[in-house]
Formats: C-alpha cells, structure tokens, sequence
C-alpha cells in the first residue's frame, strides 16, 4: 500500500521517524515480510551468539540492525553504508525484523525467539537501530537510532564501530588502539 502525503505535511513514517516533505510517496511496512526475503538484505542470523562468535573470532562487535520492511531509511543505512562495509571485509553485520514474528532465531542463551520479541526486549521503537555487541549480547557502543541527517550518519556509525572495537579490545586484555586483523 503506498500512500501520498500532502505538500507540506507532517507525517510519521513505517520507520518511526517524522518526515515533511513536499511529496512522499512510501510503502506501508508488511508484517509477513521478514528480512530475510526484503532485497539486498544483510544476513539473517539463525543464531545471535553463533553470529557474535564468529565476529568475535575476527576481532569485530556484531552489527545488529534492527529494520523494518518497507523502511527508507533502513535501505538507505543498509545499502549505503552496511552492506558496502560487509562486502569490503570491514564489518560483521547482520539483520532482524522488528516486526517478524515468524522467523525463529536463537538468542545469546540458545533460546528460540523472533525478531519482534527481541526488538520489544530491546525496548526498540525506532527503526533503524543499529546495536554494536559483543559475543554475550552486551551492548559495546551507543546505538545507533533512526537516520538524522543523511551526510552525518556514516562518521557517526565509524565512530560506534570504534568505540566497540576499543572496548573489545579492551576486554581482550589488548591496548584500546591497537590494530585488529581483518
């Protein structure tokens, strides 16, 4: 279902944030639409710790993006920023819907959940967040909610990334500004 909103009205979108624009023309978010099958989506994890693990072997904090289907703003933090990462080896990114209430995953105590009852234990309303966590499901890093400002949203996201890094190495035992293999 799309809708248009008028030239100068103020509307709240399916991802939570405000928007005034002259025209905006979205797409209502589905419910039965999991991440799994939403284009060019990141990696829908089976297991949160399996996946954390595997970020924690390579010297990484697990990206977990809570989306939306139908959010243009988790496409743009996805495609732009996210997934261009994943594909260059610089991050281990993956994705839940906040409202699928269908796909079973593993949470960090191997117990079966979806992706809307982690997103409302989580207390997440705004869609995208982005949580940095460690391989125990502790979070490492402020997340990062909703888009703000387009041109500010990848120095912001560098800098989450760093402050989780720091703190895994920190925890490892490491200096907080050394080197991480990737």
């Amino acid at each position: 279902m799309a809708r248009i909103v008028p030239h100068g009205a103020a509307t709240t979108l399916p991802c939570g944030a405000t928007a005034q624009h002259p025209t905006i023309l979205r797409t209502m978010a589905r419910p039965d639409t999991p991440a799994s099958r939403m284009p060019n989506a990141l990696p829908v994890p089976a297991s949160l710790q399996a996946a954390a693990q595997a970020a924690r072997a390579r010297g990484e904090p697990l990206v977990v993006m809570v989306t939306l289907a139908g959010c243009a703003f988790c496409d743009i933090v996805r495609n732009s920023h996210l997934l261009p990462m994943l594909r260059r080896g610089e991050v281990q990114a993956v994705q839940i819907d906040m409202l699928d209430r269908r796909t079973p995953l593993l949470d960090w105590r191997g117990q079966t959940t979806t992706g809307y009852e982690l997103a409302r234990a989580w207390r997440i309303g705004v869609a995208p967040t982005l949580l940095f966590v460690d391989d125990r499901g502790r979070e490492l890093a402020e997340r990062l909610e909703g888009m703000g400002v387009p041109d500010f949203y990848g120095p912001y996201l560098e800098q989450r990334l760093a402050h989780a890094r720091a703190r895994l190495r920190q925890a490892a035992g490491q200096a907080p500004d050394a080197p991480q293999p990737r």
